[in-house]
């Protein structure tokens, strides 16, 4: 347990911090899988719709770290490769 003031409160920002990653990272795992249910429906435009939504999710929990840059292009590079599969 935290002794100082600064470390309690520090405590409680890290707990605010964390539920909140939680939530942002189930929205961006929601959305990943919007793209790949459309990418089993064979749904070439519900996917690409859902891609550029995800795309967007993605670089902006990159922006904040809640991914690493190199997992948010990794995950863009396979969500991309398997849309474009389904649109030929």
């Amino acid at each position: 347990m935290p002794n100082t003031a600064s470390a309690k409160k520090r405590l409680r920002q890290n707990e605010k911090l964390r539920i909140s990653n939680r939530a942002k990272r189930s929205t961006l795992r929601g959305q990943l899988r919007r793209v790949r249910d459309a990418v089993k429906a064979g749904d070439s435009d519900a996917a690409q719709a859902e891609l550029r939504i995800a795309q967007k999710r993605i670089d902006q929990a990159a922006a904040k770290n809640l991914l690493h840059q190199n997992t948010a292009d990794r995950t863009k590079r396979r969500l991309n490769k398997i849309v474009k599969a389904i649109a030929k």
